[in-house]
């Protein structure tokens, strides 16, 4: 009972983390970390990743018709514009999913560690902040998704395979990436939402694959029962931050992620002193 509780919390930490720029992978770690549920590292180095389905069928949910080039209320042209949009989120998925082919093992032997984690916050923060401070008074090149080239979504592209390491969020790494070449918020925002599908489900795949498929009946409802809370709390979190961005910027996340980081550290330092 107590593990169902921890993988409840678990799901909420990810259905809010995962679309707020403040890395959900990242924070999945150190919420675990704190919580120590009694499963094995080897499910939970999986579960961190698989559970993000859940928060990614809520952008499935939300934007359906936005997305689906076979809907019978849209005109040719309107199909047209929506394979486009499939095409320019494979350009820019590219990156990361050559990167994370080859290098999966690499990263997580190397990087899922709290220091990284910690290192990534603060670094990435101090990005949100300058850029927003750079970008007053500028108007975006690109307000809309129709509007990115394809060297935009290759330069968004790199960004997104630099998120692989935790603590620097997808969501993050892209919109950071996208508000330095111009993109407007709004669609810096939406377009890392329509990243997040093919790349969440390639990276679950690889994990499950890893993994072996080989689940025991209280690990696999373990694992629905997170992504079912990710998926519920995700549709207020995408709604909340596409509101929260008509009139507000980035920098609060920025100096959220700074101020996380820095506690990390500092815990850190203070059980070596006191180790």
């Amino acid at each position: 009972m107590l593990d169902v509780i921890k993988v409840i919390i678990l799901g909420i930490v990810e259905g809010i983390t995962e679309w707020l720029p403040v890395s959900s992978t990242g924070h999945l770690i150190l919420v675990g970390d704190l919580l120590q549920p009694n499963l094995s590292d080897a499910f939970m180095e999986m579960f961190n990743v698989v559970v993000q389905l859940g928060a990614i069928m809520a952008v499935v949910v939300l934007y359906f018709h936005k997305l689906n080039p076979f809907s019978p209320k849209k005109s040719q042209r309107e199909k047209m514009m929506t394979w486009q949009i499939w095409i320019k989120v494979v350009i820019a998925c590219l990156p990361a999913a050559v990167i994370g082919i080859l290098f999966d093992d690499f990263i997580d032997r190397v990087f899922f560690k709290k220091g990284v984690v910690a290192l990534m916050l603060i670094i990435y923060g101090i990005l949100f902040i300058l850029v927003e401070i750079r970008n007053q008074g500028h108007k975006p090149v690109a307000t809309n998704i129709s509007q990115l080239t394809p060297k935009m979504l290759l330069i968004i592209g790199v960004f997104q395979m630099l998120a692989m390491i935790p603590g620097t969020s997808r969501s993050g790494a892209t919109i950071v990436g996208a508000l330095m070449i111009g993109v407007s918020r709004a669609a810096a925002a939406e377009f890392t939402f329509f990243l997040a599908i093919p790349v969440m489900f390639g990276a679950s795949l690889l994990k499950l694959i890893k993994y072996g498929f080989h689940f025991t009946a209280g690990e696999f409802g373990l694992l629905i029962l997170g992504m079912v809370v990710a998926f519920a709390v995700s549709i207020f979190a995408i709604k909340f931050l596409m509101k929260y961005i008509k009139t507000h910027d980035f920098k609060v996340f920025g100096y959220y992620r700074i101020i996380l980081g820095v506690i990390i550290l500092l815990s850190m330092l203070a059980s070596v002193i006191v180790g």
